[in-house]
């Protein structure tokens, strides 16, 4: 118990010394929209895949929900708040933690352990400024904008099976969906997606920044990441979902 309440308070700390130097991190816009392409722009082709099949599973197990009841033509409705409000910005921040935050985790925890960055305390240059923050506030942006694309893409997978496979009239489902989805589930996901970007990234900048100088170490870093970030996506979704009803 001691140990996870020390670990929480160093994750703490450590967020308030980013935050402390992300302001002067703006200052250089051109690395943030590099990390942003590295954490963002390389993990669209899996958001993109995964949530296709998802908007059309979710179709499919929808379409046989909705039909025992004889509520076909609210699939577009269903599809929608299930991809917006809960597995558009989970399953992304899932994805994000396995592709995006093991690459962050392993860049920076390699930099630790072939001292890299001990030579740019030595050069006095500080890495929190240089490296971890730009790599944080990528992380944070590229979320929800990859969150909404796997919300999007989602949504055309559920139409290409219930409008296209299961007969739903096309007219029914998109106006069904306008009328019911409104500004305030929308920004339930964007808020979700904006907390799990800074959960996600945080902790593969932290695992990275704080790894054992040894290629073990880095591995073992790289699994915590995936672990933490997967567990605490989870319980954040809860907590948050909770407070939005």
């Amino acid at each position: 118990m001691n140990s996870a309440l020390r670990k929480i308070g160093q994750i703490t700390l450590f967020l308030l010394s980013t935050l402390r130097v992300c302001v002067p991190a703006l200052a250089r816009p051109g690395l943030i929209a590099r990390q942003v392409y590295n954490t963002g722009a390389r993990s669209l082709i899996i958001i993109m895949l995964c949530g296709l099949f998802v908007g059309m599973t979710l179709g499919l197990l929808g379409y046989d929900l909705l039909g025992r009841f004889g509520s076909e033509s609210a699939l577009g409705v269903a599809a929608a708040l299930g991809l917006v409000k809960v597995l558009g910005p989970v399953l992304t921040a899932l994805l994000f933690a396995g592709r995006a935050g093991t690459a962050l985790t392993s860049e920076i925890g390699l930099m630790r352990a072939t001292d890299q960055l001990t030579a740019m305390e030595v050069m006095a240059v500080d890495p929190m400024r240089h490296i971890i923050a730009p790599r944080f506030l990528g992380g944070v942006i590229a979320m929800p904008l990859l969150a909404a694309i796997f919300s999007v893409i989602g949504l055309y997978g559920a139409q290409l099976v219930g409008v296209t496979l299961m007969g739903v009239d096309t007219g029914t489902f998109w106006s069904q969906m306008q009328d019911a989805v409104g500004m305030a589930d929308i920004n339930e996901g964007l808020v979700k997606s904006f907390a799990f970007g800074v959960a996600c990234t945080l902790l593969a900048v932290y695992e990275g920044y704080h790894a054992e100088r040894t290629a073990e170490g880095v591995g073992l870093a790289t699994t915590r990441t995936v672990i933490a970030s997967s567990v605490l996506v989870l319980i954040i979704n809860y907590m948050l979902t909770a407070a939005f009803l």
